[in-house]
């Protein structure tokens, strides 16, 4: 519901936004364009290639297990959990202005600094062992 005093939206500018291309578009164009390129080289290397790429993805959900099963009580949203934050504001949305076209969020999720703190390394530790698994099935280990 929109009330009078609104300002409408152009019809089109929710169809342009829904046009734009996904995060790291132009990543998967090179990629299909390395495979076509190594198709035409050498086709008898792609399922080599298909191969390493399954393995390198299977690392990283094997290293997001291997964090889990090793910091159980210890994973990054652990540190944001509702019951801790009962007397949190809510979130604030601002209306878009009329050169904008989108509002803007505000959160207030965690008032207590050491509890960030503790959620981004949380969030580092688990980043690093992701990698390193992943380093070590690219690397043949």
């Amino acid at each position: 519901m929109t009330t009078p005093n609104a300002p409408s939206k152009p019809l089109f500018s929710s169809l342009r936004k829904g046009l734009k291309p996904p995060r790291m578009f132009d990543w998967l164009i090179a990629a299909v364009l390395l495979a076509v390129l190594v198709w035409c080289i050498a086709p008898q290397q792609l399922p080599v290639s298909l191969y390493k790429l399954s393995l390198v993805a299977l690392a990283a959900v094997a290293g997001y297990w291997i964090d889990r099963s090793l910091f159980p009580y210890a994973r990054p949203d652990f540190f944001l959990q509702l019951g801790e934050f009962e007397d949190a504001p809510e979130p604030l949305c601002e209306e878009p202005s009329d050169d904008a076209d989108t509002s803007t969020l505000e959160l207030h999720a965690a008032p207590d600094e050491a509890l960030l703190r503790l959620m981004g390394v949380a969030m580092l530790r688990r980043a690093i062992i992701v990698a390193a698994t992943m380093l070590a099935v690219g690397l043949g280990a």
